[in-house]
């Protein structure tokens, strides 16, 4: 949702910028993967660092596709190398936050991240999973653009814990979202 409205805004100037990057989209895809682990085990012992570095990671993520479609060189093994590399990234981010409040004691925390780490997976499973019964599904509240920008604001002010709150519930409840959107779009077709 607001990761469109972004990625729209964002789609000209990046456009401009990414024809003058000279590495291929995927190699993009794994130096963002890459940036992502560093900034996920700083997120392991620095909240505040590792949610700014965590945003510059976001930010790659973004330039791999507008690199791709600048130059022409959007193909389905790109995407799916991104959205496999994304469910590592993400993982390792939200077991960085588990790990920081195991560290601290944090016992809600912790439950917090576990439950904000299913969530995640199962928002992107759900949207691949109608995807391959042929129905489209990329709609809800808590996609990963919003996920990273809340865990990297909710790191960067000290707010972890209603950050993860909020991710925690919405998530799931983005999960609820596309299961009701993938049983219209499937009750609409004869099996």
């Amino acid at each position: 949702m607001l990761g469109k409205n972004i990625g729209r805004r964002l789609e000209r100037p990046l456009t401009r910028f990414a024809l003058f990057i000279p590495f291929s989209p995927n190699t993009v895809t794994v130096i963002g993967f890459v940036f992502m682990i560093f900034a996920s085990s700083l997120l392991a012992v620095d909240l505040r660092t590792g949610g700014i570095l965590v945003l510059v990671a976001g930010f790659l993520d973004v330039l791999d596709g507008a690199i791709a479609r600048a130059k022409g060189m959007v193909t389905s093994f790109g995407a799916y190398l991104d959205s496999v590399l994304d469910r590592y990234a993400d993982a390792a981010a939200m077991l960085a936050i588990a790990w920081y409040m195991y560290m601290h004691g944090n016992g809600v925390g912790i439950l917090l991240s576990l439950v904000s780490f299913v969530g995640s997976f199962l928002v992107s499973y759900a949207r691949a999973r109608a995807e391959g019964l042929g129905a489209s599904c990329t709609h809800g509240l808590m996609e990963r653009p919003e996920r990273i920008i809340l865990l990297a604001a909710g790191a960067i002010s000290g707010y972890i814990i209603p950050a993860l709150w909020i991710m925690a519930v919405l998530t799931h409840f983005t999960v609820i979202q596309r299961i009701i959107h993938t049983k219209k779009q499937l009750s609409r077709r004869k099996d």
